[in-house]
């Protein structure tokens, strides 16, 4: 399988017909995900922004955190399936960024879930809490980055002095 990079977070597949996520890919995402200041690379599996299926791996490294956010404008459904490593995701009811009252799912092969499935509308993010992470994840499209989320304001922007804090207390959750 051949990649190419769209941006500095993310390669996608150019395959014309099908492909396959061994572990040679995983490992490779896993290490750009180490030396991106993100400590995030994204693998788009789909064709492109239109296509009404996205498909991607999310592979990360721990200090990283996905900021809370919801699918809300258009409603988007989204599953993410633990294929290395361990993730936690948090959960909102609604509105609130209380963290006591939020739900947590620990994503991990060895310890927790395989999978978790989240509504349109429900705010959720995660922390890496292992090494070498990769979750599959999958979303309607088509995405446009204007609209595919919106974050919640009462969470720090990622690679922020106030970010830091929040993902040690979102790690703290999960110990």
């Amino acid at each position: 399988m051949t990649a190419r990079r769209i941006n500095p977070y993310a390669t996608i597949s150019d395959h014309e017909r099908w492909t396959s996520v061994d572990p040679a890919l995983m490992a490779a995402k896993a290490a750009a995900a180490a030396a991106n200041p993100r400590r995030r690379e994204i693998h788009v599996l789909h064709a492109g922004d239109d296509d009404p299926l996205q498909r991607m791996l999310n592979a990360m490294q721990p200090g990283t955190y996905i900021r809370p956010h919801r699918h809300l404008h258009p409603a988007k459904s989204e599953t993410f399936i633990v294929l290395t490593g361990r993730a936690g995701f948090v959960l909102w009811e609604d509105d609130t960024p209380d963290l006591n009252s939020a739900g947590y799912v620990l994503l991990g092969r060895d310890h927790g879930s395989y999978v978790v499935d989240i509504r349109p509308g429900v705010w959720h993010g995660l922390v890496c809490l292992a090494p070498d992470t990769v979750l599959f994840e999958v979303k309607n499209g088509p995405y446009a980055p204007h609209s595919d989320k919106d974050f919640a304001p009462w969470a720090p922007e990622p690679n922020t002095p106030e970010a830091v804090a929040y993902v040690k207390e979102l790690e703290q959750r999960f110990l």
